[in-house]
């Protein structure tokens, strides 16, 4: 667990961060997000102390981190930046190994972490491990990047806006592969990121900033359906409703019953199918109700029209 108690930071006479305190539980993935200059990376700085604050505390695991050696704090956090900062002049091979070689690993102990690491990004190691950092893509260097940082097999990752300099295609990949990676890992991750698209795609729990301030801490789906002031209901749009239904599994709302409908759509076993889904398809073949089958469990019921709009329903308060 990580815990930021009345975290503070100021520069001369201007405040970056302002009395923050929120919890991120073990093995969670935080996403902080809000406009630039909110203290969202000056927090995230302030776990692996490259950011002193002014005044507050961080705690691991209700231990202040003031009480860990420097070295062993940051041994224990994997730290993923947008610029990457591989050593061009090294190889995959010699950059993921960086930390297994402080921690004075055993060779062959290496070799296998930086295979590993190298499968785990979806990066072959006969391919990759002997390449030049330099010959790398940017999408290449960014999953080398997530590689490096997990080498050492880190309870805490901290990402700091990693994917914001890599083009949309790639970057919605790179989502992918993390997000399964973390299924695997289970990490406890803070991540940085001004796209709202990415936060609600890849967070358990959201850190809505403005102004140096938390202004909400809460479930991707809770705060677009609560969102607790006219800011947050700004900053994620006016297409809120879409977004909160595209986080839907629509197969946790189909109607158990039987019906004439034909069965119109097959859910196969690694296809995601949202109540955004779901809605696209009953307007597409315009009808209000549709028979749907789930691969994985042999469930099938209906989805309907007016079951939909009962979800849509926006919430204005705030």
């Amino acid at each position: 667990m990580i815990e930021f108690k009345e975290i503070s930071k100021q520069y001369n006479h201007n405040t970056a961060v302002d009395d923050v305190s929120f919890k991120i539980p073990s093995h969670q993935f935080c996403v902080l997000i809000g406009p630039s200059g909110c203290g969202k990376t000056t927090t995230l700085r302030t776990v692996n102390k490259l950011v002193i604050p002014s005044g507050g505390k961080v705690l691991i695991d209700d231990r202040d981190i003031d009480d860990f050696p420097l070295t062993e704090l940051r041994r224990k956090i994997g730290y993923v930046i947008q610029t990457i900062g591989l050593f061009p002049h090294m190889t995959v091979e010699k950059n993921i190994s960086v930390v297994p070689r402080l921690l004075k690993w055993s060779r062959e102990k290496i070799r296998r972490r930086v295979s590993e690491m190298l499968e785990l990004v979806g990066l072959n190691p006969d391919q990759y491990s002997k390449k030049s950092a330099s010959e790398l893509s940017g999408g290449e260097a960014q999953r080398v990047g997530v590689a490096r940082a997990l080498a050492g097999d880190p309870p805490i990752l901290l990402m700091d806006e990693p994917f914001g300099a890599v083009d949309p295609i790639n970057r919605e990949v790179l989502q992918e592969s993390f997000m399964r990676i973390q299924r695997e890992l289970k990490k406890t991750i803070v991540f940085v990121t001004h796209d709202m698209d990415e936060a609600l795609k890849m967070a358990d729990i959201v850190a809505v900033m403005q102004q140096g301030r938390l202004i909400q801490f809460d479930t991707p789906l809770n705060i677009l359906s609560q969102p607790k002031n006219a800011f947050v209901k700004s900053f994620f749009g006016n297409d809120r409703v879409l977004k909160r239904l595209a986080m839907m599994n629509a197969l946790d709302y189909i109607i158990d019953k039987e019906s004439g409908s034909a069965l119109r759509y097959t859910v196969e076993k690694e296809e995601t199918f949202s109540l955004k889904d779901a809605l696209t398809r009953l307007l597409e073949e315009q009808t209000e109700t549709i028979r749907v089958k789930d691969v994985r469990s042999g469930k099938t019921g209906l989805i309907t029209l007016e079951m939909i709009k009962q979800f849509a329903v926006d919430d204005d308060s705030g």
